[in-house]
């Protein structure tokens, strides 16, 4: 097979990497927060209820930000029902996955939890049937001072501070009709537009997201995007974009070729901001904050047959989907998209944290483990940080998914320039080995390569359901330096960093 050639020049940069790509989402449904998160009583629970195993999984998974607490749970929650004496809150019927709702968690506890361990909160606003003073209500309760109704409630839950919550998102794929209170473009951008003016008010140091497609498949996508940001223009900072792709039937080829679509859903939504920003005369730039992503494989039929089955129960378990080594590979080049793109792709949440789409599970009072997508998340997060190269590759390519061109190797290169790091992710989409060679222009290399994992195994089908260690990274050495370039063959089906002192 032809090798695959790839340049990164130092000087040719793409952009700097934001942490908050490397963020997670926490919503109400099925078992996520309750023996998910949350499970008082557990071997592990601290003494807000809040499991420290899976806290632990998540610390060594590098998650920065959580996105809370819907999803579609959001756009028919009542905020208020889930503060003050937990004894007194309501237990309340969520329509959106046909449970019933506790409210034993609610934004205390969860603060209380994103705190302690260190997360930056990014926060929904009820846009279904909520309404523009629900949305600066609960910005009063969390981010003023006090000696307001709202401020004041909070200190009374106790609660001194405010929490200076930065980061809100303007209601919850409002395009679906699947959607609690769902909105055409025209009533959602003006309700958005309006929230986010009143909510600026309150508070000009937040950040403020509104909804973009809820997947790149949508009849609206594009037409959506563009009549929301003629409202929104000026009162927002981002737009979200959804995505989940799954389909293993259509073959690992056509499979794997899905992060490609991903990567022309961010280019086209990018091109749509910025024509707008043109058309207003304006040099503000709206950035991306992909904040629900992930492989799905299944059927939204299954998922909805499972709610309407037994419905109306206290954290069902559904959707809680089995990863294999082949979705980790699906699951790395999405997420490789974000470093690609990271001069306009700011937040990221891969959905969701625990149980459900999740890279990590738990038992009901019992253990926690992680799958294979847990692996491609957990390198990137710790390793990914600094600037990504503009790098260039020319190699084989296949034809699938409806694309002409898809690149055997998918690549790319990131450089930490306070630790002095070139770090280098791959792809191999192909069932054979790969040869690569990456060219490193402008670095001086200092020593030997100081990592080299790869996620691979030999059947693409394996999962850690039942061995828990079945499909984990391996150090490997499968390269060589030679004439200031570094010669890689990549494992078939692999996903592989490799770390190089350099400056």
């Amino acid at each position: 097979m032809k090798t695959t050639k790839i340049m990164a020049h130092k000087k040719f940069q793409k952009g700097k990497i934001d942490p908050r790509i490397y963020g997670s989402f926490v919503e109400h449904m099925g078992r996520v927060v309750y023996s998910g998160i949350y499970e008082p009583g557990h071997a592990t629970a601290d003494e807000n209820g809040f499991r420290q195993d899976v806290a632990q999984a998540m610390h060594k998974m590098g998650v920065t930000t959580v996105r809370y607490p819907g999803g579609n749970f959001v756009s028919n929650y009542d905020w208020r029902d889930g503060v003050g004496p937990v004894k007194s809150r309501p237990r309340k019927i969520d329509l959106a996955w046909k449970s019933i709702e506790t409210n034993e968690v609610g934004t205390d506890e969860f603060m209380k939890w994103a705190e302690k361990n260190a997360i930056d909160p990014m926060f929904a606003v009820n846009l279904g049937t909520g309404d523009i003073k629900s949305a600066v209500s609960l910005l009063e309760y969390c981010n003023f001072p006090g000696g307001t109704y709202y401020s004041d409630m909070r200190r009374e839950n106790g609660r001194e501070k405010p929490y200076g919550i930065h980061t809100w998102c303007l209601g919850n794929e409002m395009d679906g009709d699947w959607q609690i209170g769902h909105k055409t473009a025209w009533e959602y951008g003006r309700i958005a537009h309006e929230a986010g003016k009143a909510m600026k008010l309150l508070d000009p140091s937040i950040e403020l997201t509104v909804c973009g497609s809820s997947m790149s498949s949508n009849a609206t996508f594009g037409e959506w995007e563009r009549e929301v940001l003629q409202h929104t223009y000026d009162c927002t900072d981002y737009i979200s974009l959804h995505q989940y792709y799954g389909g293993q039937e259509k073959g690992t080829a056509a499979f794997l070729a899905q992060s490609m679509d991903m990567e022309r859903y961010i280019r086209t939504v990018c091109n749509i901001c910025d024509v707008i920003g043109v058309q207003r005369r304006s040099k503000k730039k709206i950035n991306i904050c992909f904040d629900e992503w992930g492989v799905w494989e299944i059927p939204n039929t299954e998922v909805q047959e499972s709610v309407e089955n037994a419905p109306w129960q206290i954290a069902p378990a559904f959707s809680e989907q089995i990863y294999t080594m082949e979705d980790a590979l699906l699951f790395a080049g999405m997420m490789m998209n974000f470093l690609r793109y990271s001069d306009r792709v700011k937040l990221a949440c891969q959905s969701l944290l625990t149980n459900i789409s999740a890279c990590i599970m738990t038992e009901r009072g019992g253990g926690v483990w992680v799958q294979p997508i847990y692996y491609p998340f957990a390198m990137m997060a710790e390793h990914a940080h600094g600037v990504v190269l503009d790098s260039l590759s020319d190699g084989p390519a296949y034809q699938a998914g409806g694309f002409d061109e898809v690149p055997v190797v998918d690549q790319v290169v990131v450089y930490n320039e306070e630790k002095q790091e070139l770090v280098l992710f791959f792809v191999n989409r192909s069932e054979e080995a790969a040869e690569v060679e990456t060219d490193l222009e402008g670095f001086a290399v200092i020593g030997e390569v100081l990592e080299s994992m790869a996620l691979r195994h030999p059947d693409r089908k394996a999962t850690n359901a039942i061995e828990h260690n079945r499909v984990v990274p391996q150090a490997c050495s499968n390269y060589v330096q030679k004439d200031g370039a570094l010669h890689c063959e990549l494992m078939p089906l692999s996903f592989q960093m490799i770390r190089i002192k350099a400056r």
